[in-house]
């Protein structure tokens, strides 16, 4: 059987694996789509806000669905022994491993193709402007988010404290990257944090493409801090990657 068919098979299984869980396909995609809908009945009849915050929850989104769930998944499935059984069976360590990426990276697509949907339906807003924008950003900030989160599992001791250890670090960073608001009315040192992470990058990019339609080479620094901190998060993905539990 080829690598490619085993690929989709083990996709597949993460498939229904994800629907037999509701919480997960709560987190997943009704909470994005409750703080769109809450801050969009806000600020309905202020449009400059409208255009910040759709990018800024669909920003948010891809964050919640790649970073959030595989720091989660990863840690779980690590601390019950599943990654360690796994490895022992003959189903290669990449296909196994690539089924629960592409899983990830479906959800955030279908989240993002539906936060597109609603912005244009219930906020004015058009279609987006620049399709090739919308797709290079939205594909390079999904797996530095997803890096960034497997990358985070293997600092998480035990799932027991991954809520803390996520929660520190996503809501913060929603907060300065200005999901909710737009960061030109912050302090000039809190603009400076945001601007070096890469979900602020990412919602700049997300807000060419549905809103202003400048093109990539407008964000072009934008793209380069998200490739950035991709290759710095796969390298960490990578290295501290670990099939074993870290307690017995």
């Amino acid at each position: 059987m080829s690598t490619t068919t085993l690929v989709w098979r083990q996709y597949r299984l993460e498939r229904r694996l994800f629907w037999r869980n509701p919480s997960a396909a709560f987190f997943n995609f009704a909470l994005p789509l409750i703080f769109l809908f809450l801050f969009g009945a806000v600020f309905h009849n202020n449009q400059h806000e409208l255009d910040v915050i759709v990018p800024g929850i669909a920003g948010m989104a891809l964050l919640s669905t790649t970073f959030t769930a595989l720091a989660y998944n990863m840690t779980l499935l690590r601390e019950q022994g599943v990654l360690k059984r796994m490895r022992g069976t003959p189903l290669p360590s990449g296909v196994y491993l690539s089924g629960l990426g592409l899983n990830a990276l479906t959800n955030a697509g279908v989240q993002l193709c539906i936060i597109i949907l609603a912005g244009k339906l219930f906020f004015g807003l058009p279609w987006p402007r620049d399709w090739l924008e919308l797709i290079v950003f939205a594909s390079a900030a999904v797996v530095c988010f997803a890096a960034l989160g497997v990358a985070l599992a293997h600092v998480i001791p035990n799932f027991d404290s991954a809520t803390a250890y996520v929660n520190a670090i996503f809501l913060p960073v929603i907060i300065i990257s200005g999901v909710f608001y737009d960061v030109k009315n912050t302090p000039q040192f809190l603009r400076d944090v945001a601007s070096a992470l890469p979900l602020k990058n990412a919602i700049d990019g997300l807000t060419g493409a549905l809103v202003n339609g400048h093109g990539i080479g407008y964000y072009g620094s934008s793209l380069g801090v998200i490739l950035l901190w991709a290759a710095f998060a796969v390298v960490l993905a990578i290295r501290g990657f670990s099939w074993e539990q870290t307690r017995t």
